[in-house]
């Protein structure tokens, strides 16, 4: 997991061509007058998801992970506390979904406020609770971009075991 300041975004370039992409993206849109859905950066590899919403109570948060997607999540008004753990501290509720790309859990994890200007990436690795109100229910916009892992990315020691002498 990472979590900074958008202005931040260049430390993050050596995550890889399609984090620096995503973050790009981010820190040259004005999303101020864009409405909420989906826009594609480069297709189902790179987009982005435009959303306004609510924060909710914790009591209907739902810790989540993802096997083909990096979120990139941004706030760009307003403020929610962001849920992260591993999973070694949370069951399996709901099994991988393949269409959804999401297994929903049941446990523990730590929490961070993140408001306007803050972004978070959470790895297949990183169970999360997004949107989760700091006090009472307000309204948030945020950004999510989706970065496709590609079988590199997931495999890399199979790669490099399988790379030609």
């Amino acid at each position: 997991m990472v979590f900074d300041r958008l202005k931040n975004a260049n430390q993050y370039f050596p995550l890889g061509e399609k984090i620096t992409i995503a973050l790009q993206y981010l820190s040259q849109t004005d999303f101020t007058n864009v409405e909420p859905g989906k826009y594609e950066i480069d297709g189902e590899n790179i987009f982005a998801l435009v959303q306004t919403y609510n924060t909710k109570p914790f009591s209907a948060g739902k810790w989540e992970a993802h096997k083909k997607y990096i979120d990139v999540q941004y706030i760009v008004s307003g403020k929610e506390k962001m849920g992260f753990t591993e999973t070694t501290k949370v069951i399996v509720l709901e099994e991988y979904n393949e269409e959804k790309d999401c297994a929903i859990y049941k446990g523990e994890g730590n929490f961070l406020i993140t408001d306007e200007g803050h972004f978070a990436i959470f790895f297949p690795s990183d169970v999360h609770m997004p949107g989760m109100a700091i006090n009472i229910p307000k309204e948030v916009k945020k950004v999510v971009v989706k970065v496709r892992i590609n079988e590199v990315e997931e495999n890399p020691k199979e790669v490099i075991e399988n790379e030609p002498a």
